[in-house]
């Protein structure tokens, strides 16, 4: 990975990089390769304009909740976090990072005069979506913090091993916001992740704790189902052709719950992707990414197996939601 770097233009404005790991061909071909197979992964759901507005317009006007739990937790942690960090300079990798908002409140205050040892920090964004990574980009930028985008799939695990950090490489705070950790089979992320900390590089990770009444009531709502359905609204799919369902699936493991969703056609239908035509008949299901779950026992086990030692803990005043500032610690056997 290239070092972070602020060049400036002509006209005193810094540009924006970001390296490619995931190029914008490979996600269209996955993308009709998607849809031919009935399924849109994560990454797709932050990838057209249609669902950036959908996103956006989620986080901002606060029906997600997640958004808003995660969002306080962070600002509650950043003394605590920032007093873990040992001095010297530091690099904030933030995995599915989006628009950044979460991250800048860490950002700020590694900046500030009380930071230990007036560190050095620089910022490496890592999403699927370029028009995240150049807003998460701008706004660092914009803080005045050194910043270099990284453009890829964290559910590639070419692109996970590539953020391996170099032997005489800075001091790494990890972030895993949002509970995007729920995005992907938790485990086998954290066992990626846990591989590439090394002694001092701390990991904040954060998740929804279950609760039966409330999980699906939390994604059923308008502007929700406006984002769900941005990938396919995108290639003109509209509401009328057919039903977006969310449903509890089968766990992955005790604690560990997932909510799925998939679109059920009501029509038969053409859609055009890319020049190519994709054609669905009607009662198709086109399912798509889950969110994970937890019990808060699940979440903290989940940890200790995957070589990690939570050292702080938050809880959001709804009890809904959980953040732990973990360290790296023995590797389980085979990791």
């Amino acid at each position: 990975m290239a070092d972070p770097i602020q060049p400036t233009g002509r006209t005193g404005s810094p540009f924006l990089h970001v390296e490619v790991q995931l190029t914008e061909a490979a996600m269209a071909e996955a993308f009709l390769s998607a849809l031919t197979n009935r399924f849109l992964p994560e990454r797709f759901f932050y990838w057209s304009p249609l669902s950036v507005r959908a996103w956006l317009a989620l986080c901002r006007d606060g029906p997600y909740r997640n958004f808003v739990r995660s969002d306080s937790l962070v600002r509650a942690s950043v003394k605590p976090v920032v007093q873990a960090l040992s001095s010297g300079p530091i690099e904030v990798i933030s995995l599915g990072a989006g628009q950044g908002t979460k991250d800048l409140h860490l950002l700020i205050a590694l900046l500030t005069p009380l930071a230990k040892g007036h560190r050095a920090v620089t910022y490496v964004p890592v999403d699927a979506s370029q028009t995240l990574l150049e807003l998460a980009c701008a706004n660092a930028l914009k803080a005045g913090v050194p910043c270099q985008g990284i453009k890829a799939d964290l559910a590639d695990p070419a692109h996970l091993a590539a953020l391996a950090p170099r032997k005489d490489g800075p001091l790494r705070l990890w972030l895993l916001l949002g509970n995007t950790l729920g995005g992907f089979d938790p485990p086998d992320m954290l066992r990626q992740l846990r591989a590439l900390l090394r002694n001092d590089d701390l990991l904040l990770v954060d998740g929804e704790l279950h609760n039966d009444a409330g999980t699906k009531s939390g994604y059923d709502n308008e502007l929700n189902r406006a984002f769900a359905m941005g990938p396919l609204r995108s290639i003109g799919v509209k509401d009328a052709d057919g039903d977006l369902m969310f449903e509890p699936r089968a766990d992955l493991a005790p604690g560990l719950h997932r909510l799925g969703k998939y679109f059920q056609t009501k029509v038969d239908m053409t859609v055009m992707v890319g020049g190519e035509p994709v054609t669905f008949k009607a009662g198709e299901r086109i399912e798509m990414n889950h969110s994970g779950k937890y019990s808060r026992s699940a979440f903290f086990s989940l940890l200790d197996s995957c070589g990690l030692n939570p050292a702080c803990e938050w809880l959001s005043e709804d009890g809904r939601f959980l953040m732990v500032l973990s360290r790296p610690g023995s590797l389980p056997p085979g990791g």
